[in-house]
Parts: C-alpha cells; structure tokens; sequence
C-alpha cells in the first residue's frame, strides 16, 4: 500500500483536502490502486502546535511517502511574526527539503466557465497552457541575501543564481512536457538584461537539441506577460525560472477566470510529488463550509497522474469536474455575473464530485 501524506495546512486547507481526499478513496478503490493517508501538521497549524512551520519529523514522512497532498499555508493570525518563521517558510522548506524542483501549473479553461474570465470570450475560448516553473533555485534562495542598515542609507540584496545543471533539469521536463501535447516550448527570461537568463538561453538551446520534434521559441518575460493577454492560445508549454514562473503562473491562472479552480504539482528527480491548489488559505472564508474543492480535487487528478502513472484514474476524476460544472454546480466563487442560480458548500461539491464519479 502507498502512503499519501496529507498536510491540510491553515485556513481553507483541512476543508478542501478532505474533499479531495474523499474523491481519491473512491477512484482509487475503482482502479485498484492501493493506497493510505497520513495527516501531519505545516504553516500556522505547526507553528501553533510545534513552533515551527516545517518540522524534521514531517520531512522524513513525506520523504518516504508516494505522494503528498497539502492544503494551503498562512493567514493574518502570524503575518506579525519575523519572515524567517512564518507559514510561508513551511512550504518554501518543504520544497527544497524534498528536492521538489519543477513546479506544472495547468492553466486550462473549462467550458462552462469561459464567461468568468476578464478577457472576451473568443481571446479566452480554447486555452490550455501549461507553466513549467524551476522551484528550487534562483533569486528566492540565492546567497548573499541580506539588509545592511550600518550606513547612513539602508539597502538590500538578493541573488538570482543558477547553474547549467539547474537549468537542463527543469528544461527537459518542459520538451518531455510538450511531447504530449502540442509540441511547443516556449523560454521566458530577460536576457536582455540579466546574465543569468543570458545562461538560461545557451542551456535551454542545448537541451532543445534532444528533442528535434518539439518546436522551441524565447520570449523576454515582459512581452511575455502582455502576450498572455492578448494572445494566450498560442501558448502550450511555457519554461523559466523561479521568480518569472511565479508571477506568470498566477497571471495564466487568472486569465482562465478562476484561480480556484487550478491545480499544481511540485515534483522531485526520484518521483516524489507534492499537489496543491493555487489558492490560498482563504481565511475569511475558512470553516464556514464556503470554499471550492475542485482545484484541491483536480490536484488529486495529478498526483495519480505524475506519482502514480494512473492516467484512467485521473481522467475520470477530470470527467467528473466537468460533468458537476456542466450540470450547473457551483461554489460562490464560481458564480458568473449575471447568474441566478443557488450556491452550494465545500462537502456538497465534494459530494456531487463523487455522484459522478459513479457515472463514469
């Protein structure tokens, strides 16, 4: 039986996990795929209980793990504590702890949610990127990093490095990406300007050359970012670094019309993964039985994916999505403007998620 470690984390978290806890059990009972959860504690829940928002204890049991499923981290209760401690720094360790160095950001619209995106229906109508983000490297953990208040004028300083190896890395999961799907990479970076991304370019070509069918193009990150609003079908694959993958990620998340309807995986060189939705913590929302679990549940859907190579599996819980927001369920954050139709809770499209999966 394979383990599936589970960190709920704070503020929406345990309710959303629990839904997509639930949805795996049953799928993959249906699919004869084995398998067990093991909760453990991440970001405010650890601090609370612990004081510390990432604990040795929960690493070594995610490290030995087949998958790990987590919630989201943070809320206003410990946004007064020292950077270095708070939630956010759970998920920043965890990351590199476990070597979880690619980051797969699916910005796909679903069809019955075309009309809540900001941009028109035809720029939007057929989207379906994927945002390849190097995770463990580059400004966000570059040394010296520091604030020096000695002179009469305080300044700061991060440090973007990266080596060859990093890059190649992260690059041959974008073209091993592309292979199936639209054979298309897209390189964001800045070269322009940054001698990092000047690197960035001569590996990224390097690696190209392995996958002469993929078709590979460069694009500066700030063209890159106006693209995505006018033109976002012409993406398919789209690869860079730490900082750039973050901003981008969120900006093709949100193009698509919700953000809480969006899954990621973070997976290491051995296998290991960690899902999550995009959202955050919510903690306006959180225990009133309001949030939206199927960016939660379709991390679910990528874990049986990439950890667990169970592809049916993970397509019928995709089917079943589809299926609840054809049949015109909805969470209040996924209600359209101008709808006049009854919301339902967390539980309840957890449980509308599970009647469909019958049907499949």
């Amino acid at each position: 039986m394979d383990r599936i470690v589970v960190l709920p984390g704070d503020g929406i978290g345990p309710e959303v996990t629990a839904q997509a806890q639930r949805v795996l059990e049953v799928v993959c009972a249906k699919h004869d795929i084995k398998i067990g959860f093991e909760e453990a504690l991440i970001g405010g829940a650890s601090i609370d209980a612990k004081g510390s928002p990432l604990t040795d204890d929960v690493i070594e049991l995610c490290r030995e793990s087949r998958a790990i499923l987590l919630g989201a981290v943070g809320g206003p209760k410990w946004d007064d504590m020292p950077v270095a401690t708070r939630p956010e720094k759970g998920l920043l360790g965890i990351r590199k702890a476990l070597g979880l160095f690619a980051n797969l950001r699916p910005a796909q619209v679903f069809s019955a949610l075309a009309q809540a995106s900001s941009l028109r229906p035809e720029v939007v109508e057929g989207i379906d990127m994927l945002v390849v983000r190097e995770l463990t490297g580059g400004i966000y953990f570059g040394e010296p990093r520091f604030i020096d208040r000695s002179g009469p004028v305080r300044t700061a300083t991060n440090a973007m490095v990266y080596d060859e190896n990093e890059i190649a890395r992260i690059t041959r999961v974008a073209f091993e990406a592309a292979g199936g799907r639209r054979q298309h990479v897209t390189h964001v970076h800045k070269a322009n300007v940054l001698e990092v991304s000047q690197l960035w370019m001569e590996v990224v070509e390097e690696v190209a050359k392995n996958y002469p069918n993929i078709e590979l193009a460069h694009q500066l990150v700030d063209s890159c970012a106006m693209l995505l609003v006018k033109e976002p079908r012409r993406f398919d694959v789209i690869v860079t670094g730490n900082l750039f993958g973050d901003i981008l990620s969120d900006q093709a998340a949100m193009i698509t019309g919700s953000l809480g309807m969006l899954p990621s995986a973070s997976i290491a060189e051995g296998g290991l993964g960690l899902y999550e939705p995009v959202h955050g913590s919510a903690p306006d929302i959180a225990g009133q039985d309001l949030a939206n679990p199927l960016a939660a549940i379709l991390s679910g859907a990528m874990m049986l994916e990439h950890s667990f190579s169970a592809h049916d599996a993970a397509g019928a819980i995709r089917s079943a999505v589809d299926a609840v927001l054809d049949a015109g369920h909805r969470t209040g954050d996924i209600v359209l403007d101008g709808e006049n139709r009854p919301t339902i809770g967390c539980v309840e499209m957890g449980d509308r998620v599970l009647e469909q999966l019958e049907c499949v």
